[in-house]
């Protein structure tokens, strides 16, 4: 089963463009965004506007495009999801991420999350450290015209020094304690957003700021996510 889930996922760009006409997609990401988001308290224009424009069911594998607007989570292979679209709306409004801002993700897995960032930000770079997932994830982001993002296949653990500080940092996997090189990468006056607590139990949404040396943290929600995987 999850191998025919990521052959279906992994097709070739002139197919997907042709997928991307079928169906009333529009109008589904519309409704998405005024029941599901905008409903349940995310009010950043930005955020609102992102989440409208990007094509979710062009993230997730072919047989799960009819469930592409549920808010839910969706498998994309090699034991990672998409997360559901609250969750990507929520912690991209926390972000507070502008058109000036650099930001830096942490756990690319379809691209999804760094497309609506690359609809705020004016550059966002991306670190998957699965191969298979980063490769795919990056050829989608081109296929479909992203320019301002830029995937590295990484430890996610280490960041991207080469383009530090950010503006803001999310990650998208759940890691039972904030990493310092992310810490260290985080601009002064900067957000991170991260999911803190076990992999296999409910976790809490943190938001971490930067204030010179002084690291402040805030709970903001529980949650639930996929561990954070490191390179042996």
């Amino acid at each position: 089963m999850k191998s025919s889930i990521i052959l279906n996922f992994l097709l070739p760009a002139i197919v997907c463009s042709t997928l991307y006409g079928q169906g009333n997609y529009e109008k589904q990401r519309d409704d998405m965004v005024i029941h599901q988001i905008k409903a349940r308290g995310v009010n950043d224009k930005n955020t609102l506007n992102a989440m409208k424009k990007v094509p979710r069911h062009l993230f997730v594998p072919a047989g799960y495009r009819s469930k592409a607007y549920d808010d839910r989570p969706l498998p994309i292979g090699y034991g990672q999801t998409i997360s559901q679209p609250y969750i990507v709306a929520y912690m991209t409004e926390l972000l507070k991420a502008g058109a000036e801002s650099t930001v830096l993700e942490i756990g690319t897995g379809s691209g999804y999350q760094a497309a609506v960032l690359s609809g705020i930000a004016e550059k966002v770079y991306t670190v998957e450290i699965i191969e298979e997932l980063g490769l795919a994830a990056k050829k989608r982001l081109k296929t479909l015209n992203y320019k301002n993002v830029e995937v590295k296949i990484a430890d996610g653990y280490d960041g991207w020094k080469e383009h530090a500080p950010f503006d803001g940092i999310i990650v998208t996997a759940a890691s039972e304690y904030i990493p310092p090189p992310l810490i260290e990468q985080l601009k002064d006056g900067g957000r991170m957003i991260i999911p803190i607590g076990s992999p296999f139990n409910v976790q809490t949404l943190m938001m971490v700021t930067k204030k010179g040396d002084k690291i402040s943290t805030k709970n903001m929600m529980l949650v639930r996510f996929v561990p954070f995987t490191r390179k042996k």
